[in-house]
């Protein structure tokens, strides 16, 4: 009886134990899809082109300098919506004209980037079209202190200016897009009135 029931329990062992691994290999089985989908999912640097939230206007921003040379602080300093500047009417209802400060922060010279290179500055309106400082009447605003453009050299800063011609519902909650040497997209959200240390200033220098 004793050898009998002792086969028995053996056999139960072994079938438990048979169980058991078979059980592991379809759970490793099981495993190995949700393995695959895990390795699938991209890592942070295969997601390029994250956008950057927007910083408040007025604040700093450091950038690289044109053909990435240098480093220029560039910081919105003043905006003015008038439907007349400079002698100019707006072609399509409403000039943003928005003053920034240049401030070279390393040993070598830096500059903006041209537009025909792709960088330089941008209007995102608020459905998201794209509109630049060619369109309408915007490129014939001038102003003395503001018509910069060389290179900023080393310790230095100018004060720089771009116009925008757009219709009110582009002007209005709109954001600023600077594009710098490296092709990276500095955002600033633009208030929706006449903002800046120097808006009285500014719009004596825009007046007709």
């Amino acid at each position: 009886m004793r050898i009998r029931a002792t086969a028995a329990t053996a056999a139960l062992l072994l079938a438990a134990l048979t169980a058991c691994g078979g059980s592991g290999d379809s759970s490793d089985t099981a495993d190995k899809p949700e393995a695959s989908v895990t390795d699938g999912v991209p890592t942070e640097a295969g997601t390029p082109g994250e956008v950057e939230k927007g910083m408040k206007f007025g604040t700093p921003a450091q950038t690289t300098g044109d053909g990435g040379t240098g480093v220029l602080e560039i910081t919105p300093d003043t905006v003015v919506f008038a439907k007349e500047a400079g002698g100019e009417t707006a072609a399509n209802g409403m000039f943003v004209v928005v003053t920034m400060k240049d401030k070279a922060m390393t040993a070598v010279a830096a500059d903006e980037p041209a537009p025909i290179s792709g960088g330089g500055w941008k209007w995102m309106a608020p459905d998201g079209e794209m509109i630049d400082t060619q369109v309408g009447n915007a490129f014939n605003i001038v102003v003395d202190k503001y018509n910069n453009a060389d290179p900023v050299q080393p310790g230095g800063y100018q004060w720089r200016l771009k116009a925008f011609d757009l219709t009110e519902a582009q002007a209005k909650g709109g954001t600023l897009i600077y594009i710098d040497g490296e092709e990276k997209a500095h955002r600033w959200e633009m208030p929706s009135a006449d903002s800046g240390p120097a808006v009285a200033e500014l719009k004596e220098q825009l007046a007709p």
